[in-house]
């Protein structure tokens, strides 16, 4: 759970292949755009590690392939 004083933190997650924009009902909360190559980057807010971890499943369970993850300054 998040604390109120906790900063969020906005985090792009790269993924291969080119999602369809349809894709993004998957990804509430994120944007997909495409990014080098053939692949997609998904970018938002995450509120903290709990939420990391639930987006980070919902890409295994969706057999995509990540290839990264990167917190956004």
């Amino acid at each position: 759970m998040a604390h109120p004083e906790a900063a969020l933190t906005v985090y792009e997650l790269k993924v291969a292949g080119r999602l369809d924009p349809r894709w993004s009902g998957w990804f509430a909360d994120l944007t997909l755009a495409p990014g080098p190559g053939s692949t997609t980057v998904l970018r938002g807010t995450i509120a903290d590690q709990s939420e990391l971890y639930g987006l980070l499943a919902r890409i295994r369970d969706l057999g995509l392939t990540l290839i990264s993850v990167v917190p956004v300054d």
